[in-house]
């Protein structure tokens, strides 16, 4: 029903996403319903549609962002994507840095809503271009509002007052365990307060890759990152390390098993997701579909045995 609203503007469609229940990975699981949450209906085609909207409408509120000043923030493409999509249809400047080996979908869909790019060192990944975002805030603090989605508070404000909400609203006591990745943290850390809040006891897991060189985009393996400021490794109730093969050979499962196309970090939350499953027995595990799969069509150097 809330899909099919009348809205004003696109930034009315972000939030209040479907929430469809996994049946043939879970097959091993039958007692345990595990809850995918579908964040790639966003208008932006990503969970990062809610923080970034949420960063730029607080920094509106309060002056930090104005029409005089142009967003600044480091990505690795989601989040910059969402920023292009509300800068553009709230008439603000937006200016992205990227590791220039990110996808060529992800630039072209920032600069079809006329951002700018600037790319930094590809073998630095999204370290790199954090490092380098800080730099052009240093030497020009007057031209740009430095988004900071690493470090600002709105982002996971925005999986507080959104995601969590939906998700109680969707399945209520019924759920059991929450399992969301790690990248800026943001989806985690907010959710997990949220859900942390309910009057049951619901069981928070962080999912991160299992190694420092790792094929999972867009996730942080916290031990070798600059960590956000936003993480607090003590919020979850526990953490899994997934290894990039889980998380690519779920992606594809789930694309050929339930017919749902998402990228790998999707495919790292559904793993673990499922291992929780196995080992509680009985009970009811939700967990994020990040993005969808076609912005990941052109190989990177890990994808070592697929074929393009």
């Amino acid at each position: 029903m809330s899909r099919s609203r009348r809205m004003g503007s696109i930034v009315d469609a972000v939030g209040n996403t479907p929430l469809l229940r996994l049946r043939k990975v879970t097959a091993d699981t039958p007692d345990v319903k595990v809850y995918l949450k579908l964040e790639y209906t966003n208008p932006g085609g990503s969970v990062k549609d809610r923080p970034a909207l949420q960063i730029m409408r607080d920094a509106i509120a309060d002056g930090r962002l104005t029409k005089d000043k142009i967003l600044l923030d480091a990505t690795s493409g989601n989040t910059g994507v969402a920023y292009s999509i509300y800068g553009a249809a709230l008439g603000y400047r937006v200016a992205l840095v990227m590791p220039s080996n990110v996808s060529q979908a992800r630039k072209d869909i920032t600069q079809a809503f006329g951002t700018e790019l600037i790319p930094s060192d590809p073998m630095e990944g999204s370290d790199g271009a954090i490092r380098l975002a800080r730099e052009l805030i240093e030497e020009e603090p007057e031209k740009y509002f430095y988004a900071d989605q690493y470090r600002n508070p709105s982002n996971p404000r925005a999986h507080y007052l959104g995601t969590g909400v939906e998700i109680l609203e969707q399945v209520g006591d019924e759920i059991t365990h929450f399992v969301a990745g790690l990248g800026t943290s943001g989806t985690c850390m907010g959710t997990t307060r949220r859900l942390h809040d309910h009057s049951r006891p619901i069981h928070c897991v962080a999912v991160e890759p299992a190694e420092a060189m790792h094929g999972l985009e867009g996730m942080k393996h916290m031990a070798s990152s600059i960590v956000p400021e936003i993480y607090d490794p003590k919020l979850p109730d526990e953490h899994m390390p997934v290894g990039t093969e889980d998380g690519w050979d779920m992606a594809d499962r789930l694309a050929e098993e339930e017919g749902i196309h998402v990228g790998h970090s999707t495919g790292a939350n559904v793993f673990g997701a499922l291992e929780v499953a196995k080992r509680i027995g009985k009970g009811c595990v939700v967990t994020i579909a990040c993005d969808r799969g076609d912005r990941y069509f052109a190989p990177m150097r890990w994808e070592k045995h697929y074929e393009w």
